[in-house]
């Protein structure tokens, strides 16, 4: 029995992510079995999600034959805002953990479609260069293991859709992507608007410290972090 155990545990703790965001007293963390996230109850979205992508998975999810769930569901971990609360709000319920990266399984599909990892987004972003972003970091893990974070910049001064609940629009979405093996870190900030070329947002991961207060990796060694986050 021991060793089912041992066996079955790694399976079941996907989301005990290496380089999670430092967490803060005000955090809510919700990890689920391929990615965890921080939901921010005032704003009701998460300030950030990451998860870790490598070519058996993004192989997995170009051969998957499950069917992606459209309709965003209910976080009870999170308690999550609705699906009805992005109903004719002139915004689309955008993935921060793309549902094209979470087709491993019915499990990843299932916790890809939580409102807890949606967020308020234009269409002409979403579906744009977003989208190119997120095609752009599903090939650079065909060829390394790589760790992604993502969130929207959230502030006190952000209009808000919802009729049961307040869900905040950030002005800004920021995705930080990090190669453990070759030490590279890139990250991108961009408006909630449509856009041209998402190459042109490039930003150091400093400025997206500065502007969300959250320390990103901070698990790494000091001075290794001081480079990378300082690098453009």
């Amino acid at each position: 029995m021991k060793k089912l155990i041992l066996l079955f545990i790694p399976f079941i703790c996907f989301a005990q992510l290496k380089f999670l965001p430092k967490k803060s007293i005000d955090d809510c963390i919700v990890e689920h079995t391929y990615y965890s996230l921080s939901y921010v109850e005032k704003h009701e979205q998460a300030e950030w999600v990451h998860y870790r992508l490598d070519p058996k998975r993004v192989l997995m999810n170009k051969t998957s034959e499950i069917d992606r769930e459209t309709y965003c569901k209910f976080d009870e971990k999170a308690g999550s805002a609705l699906h009805s609360d992005y109903t004719h709000s002139g915004y689309e319920r955008g993935h921060l953990v793309p549902a094209q990266d979470m087709k491993m399984d019915s499990i990843s599909v299932r916790e890809a479609a939580y409102m807890s990892n949606i967020s308020p987004q234009k269409k002409d972003f979403n579906g744009r260069e977003w989208r190119k972003l997120e095609n752009h970091v599903r090939s650079l893990a065909k060829k390394n293991e790589i760790y992604v974070t993502t969130g929207g910049v959230l502030s006190c001064d952000l209009e808000s859709i919802g009729q049961k609940n307040k869900v905040s629009v950030p002005k800004l979405f920021y995705k930080i992507i990090y190669d453990d093996k070759n030490k590279k870190m890139t990250a991108y900030l961009m408006p909630n608007k449509k856009v041209e070329h998402f190459k042109n947002y490039r930003v150091t991961v400093d400025l997206i410290e500065i502007l969300t207060g959250i320390d990103f990796y901070y698990e790494l060694d000091d001075i290794l972090e001081e480079k990378l986050e300082s690098k453009h």
